[in-house]
């Protein structure tokens, strides 16, 4: 299964350790799944952790990154997209396009179309429910 996290995601998963958020990164290191990136969303993410609302130490926001482009698949896309009415959004859709992600998980999915070629956009809870069918017992 091959996955692209929005910036939410990332930020949500270190804001609140005990959340879903933090179990989609957590399983990604883990390589539970491929997790698909490119530069401009490396970027992205390094901007927004950097913001000095959410507080996060320097050095966690460096480990975070050097982990994700460890275990992440690096892709350049190809061309540019202008589906999203958020236009930075775009990239996400152009990362998944270019890595032929299976998903793309974000907390907004009104800023995607709920499908982009092969890649369905999904909650961070629909998400771990496809990873981990047993989750959609409880």
């Amino acid at each position: 299964m091959r996955a692209v996290p929005d910036t939410n995601v990332v930020v949500s998963g270190l804001l609140s350790p005990k959340g879903n958020a933090r179990l989609v990164i957590a399983m990604a290191f883990g390589r539970k799944f491929d997790l698909i990136l490119s530069e401009e969303l490396l970027a992205e993410y390094q901007t927004v952790l950097r913001r000095p609302k959410f507080r996060f130490r320097s050095d966690e926001i460096d480990e975070t990154l050097t982990e994700l482009r460890r275990v992440g698949e690096v892709m350049k896309p190809t061309h540019t997209l202008f589906e999203s009415p958020d236009e930075p959004d775009n990239r996400f859709l152009e990362c998944a396009e270019a890595g032929a992600a299976d998903y793309l998980v974000t907390g907004n999915t009104a800023h995607f179309p709920k499908k982009w070629g092969k890649t369905h956009v999904v909650t961070v809870r629909r998400f771990l429910e496809v990873l981990t069918p047993e989750l959609r017992r409880r």
